[in-house]
C-alpha cells in the first residue's frame, strides 16, 4: 500500500509509505527507517495481553503478519551491524546467536493465537535490546576492547 504521491511523484509531505515485507525479501542496504515507536507500542501491547481472546483469528493473523515483517527488518540491521564487528567479538557471537532463534522463531508458521503474537513480539523486543547493544558497542570508541582489569578503576 503506497501514499499519494506529489505531481513530480514523489511522496507527499506528511504521508509515507507502509512497507510490507513479511518474508524479509528487501534488502536492508536499502535504508528503510525501522519505524520503531509504534511497532514498540505494538510490541508492549501485545505483551501486556491477558484473560481470554478478544479479537478474531483474523485480526491476530494481521498482527503476527506485521510483526513478523518488522522483526525480519530489525534481524537485517542486527546482521549488518554484526558484519562491522571482529569476528570472534563477544558482542557479534552474542548477537548471532540471538539472529539464529530471531530466524527459527520467525520462520514458524503464523497463527491467528494469542500466544503466536506474543511470541513474535518478545521477538521483536529481544532484536531491538540486541541492536540496542551493538548499536552501543559500535559507537564506543574502544569499540569491543575489553577494559584491562590491571588498569584499576
Amino acid at each position: 500500500m503506497t501514499t499519494p504521491a506529489s505531481p513530480d511523484g514523489e511522496t507527499a509531505p506528511g504521508t509515507s509509505t507502509v512497507l510490507y515485507d513479511p518474508d524479509g525479501r528487501l534488502d536492508a542496504d536499502l535504508g528503510l527507517p525501522l519505524d520503531r515507536a509504534p511497532h514498540m507500542r505494538l510490541v508492549r501491547t501485545v505483551i501486556a495481553w491477558s484473560g481470554p481472546s478478544t479479537l478474531q483469528p483474523g485480526d491476530y493473523h494481521q498482527i503476527a503478519l506485521q510483526l513478523t515483517g518488522h522483526g525480519r527488518a530489525v534481524a537485517a540491521e542486527v546482521h549488518r551491524r554484526c558484519a562491522a564487528l571482529p569476528p570472534e567479538a563477544e558482542p557479534r557471537v552474542l548477537a548471532e546467536v540471538a539472529l539464529e532463534e530471531a530466524e527459527r522463531r520467525l520462520d514458524e508458521p503464523r497463527q491467528g493465537t494469542v500466544r503466536c503474537v506474543q511470541m513474535r513480539a518478545r521477538q521483536v523486543r529481544a532484536l531491538y535490546e540486541r541492536l540496542d547493544r551493538l548499536t552501543t558497542v559500535c559507537a564506543s570508541p574502544a569499540g569491543d576492547r575489553r577494559r584491562d582489569p590491571r588498569a584499576g578503576s
